[in-house]
């Protein structure tokens, strides 16, 4: 299983517009894919809005994404970028 640990730099955090972002993009994948928090929060189905926005990602926190399957380094890639983007 694949995973990435990402700082979430967004001033709004995974809430709103990169949470929709981040699940259209996981939705597109043919592979299960989890958020979770490394304190032990989730994982939750990043393929989720409410799941991913109930985590309650803040700015400045980290979040594990995981991943298994064809491809799961790419997407997770994918994924990991639009969690870290400002």
């Amino acid at each position: 299983m694949g995973e990435r640990k990402v700082t979430v730099a967004a001033e709004v955090g995974l809430h709103a517009r990169p949470a929709a972002t981040f699940v259209q993009r996981a939705k597109l994948a043919p592979m299960e894919i989890t958020v979770a928090k490394p304190n032990g929060e989730g994982p939750v189905n990043g393929k989720s809005i409410l799941a991913v926005m109930a985590l309650d990602v803040r700015q400045g926190e980290t979040v594990v994404i995981s991943a298994e399957g064809e491809g799961s380094e790419e997407v997770l890639d994918e994924l990991a970028a639009i969690a870290a983007a400002p």
